[in-house]
């Protein structure tokens, strides 16, 4: 199992960092990606992808860090071309169900995640909420050779029909264990098993059975036991799909 969405800079994760570590070697997971949020986390990010070699992270500027955050592209290529376990550009997006940031400076730092990722032919790891007719068009308008991981993917089916038009992989997170999250579940049903990642988004959003606790990389495997029930597939098998694809999109192989 990969968990390809965590925040291992988040609390309670930092203070039980070893013991987290440990519980994942023991389900079996074999990469954490850790994701970078603001400008002034990067370096705690860096810190702890070389905790452990299973560990790598991704450098962005959450959509709701926008207001205060603002780099050009070549400042996030920057961040990013030296350090070789930094594997993808992001979390951004659009995020208009908060507007945490203003919808201008939101759009105009996508646009330069977007243009740092194609220069570094790395993925785009996007976060979109009630914003997905302008996050699709930004995402239509870019160079075809784009690399797109919709993370935590919450969106409609046709919303994810015309992201596959566009290579788009798909991350499920606990939120397709949710019974409240029926239109989710016959979404992903649809979508094919080769653009299939999960993710936990932890310490938020802590899948069945484990709902209302902090969320941590190891309860991915509640995430893959739902997905593989909805996609009717052995969970060893959508196991290997799913890493396989992981290791397709970030690294080639």
């Amino acid at each position: 199992m990969i968990d390809s969405h965590c925040h291992l800079d988040h609390e309670p994760l930092v203070k039980n960092f070893e013991e987290i570590i440990s519980k994942c070697k023991k389900e079996g997971i074999s990469k954490l990606l850790t994701i970078s949020t603001t400008l002034n986390g990067f370096p705690k990010l860096l810190e702890i992808i070389n905790k452990d070699e299973m560990i790598f992270g991704t450098f962005g500027i959450h959509p709701h860090e926008t207001n205060r955050d603002q780099l050009s592209k070549d400042e996030i290529v920057d961040k990013i071309k030296t350090e070789n376990k930094i594997i993808g550009v992001g979390e951004t997006g659009l995020d208009y169900y908060y507007n945490n940031s203003e919808k201008d400076k939101q759009i105009k730092s996508f646009q330069n995640h977007i243009d740092a990722a194609l220069e570094l032919n790395i993925p785009l790891i996007v976060h979109s909420r009630n914003a997905e007719d302008e996050t699709y068009e930004i995402l239509k308008n870019s160079d075809s050779s784009l690399k797109i991981l919709m993370h935590c993917f919450t969106g409609s089916l046709p919303f994810a029909l015309k992201l596959m038009e566009l290579n788009t992989y798909f991350s499920a997170s606990g939120i397709i264990t949710f019974k409240n999250s029926t239109d989710l579940q016959n979404t992903f049903k649809q979508l094919p098993l080769d653009r299939l990642l999960i993710e936990t988004d932890s310490p938020f959003l802590a899948p069945e059975p484990v709902r209302g606790k902090k969320n941590e990389p190891s309860f991915v495997k509640y995430t893959l036991k739902r997905l593989s029930e909805l996609k009717n597939v052995d969970f060893e098998k959508l196991d290997k799909i799913t890493t396989d694809n992981f290791n397709k999109l970030f690294f080639n192989v």
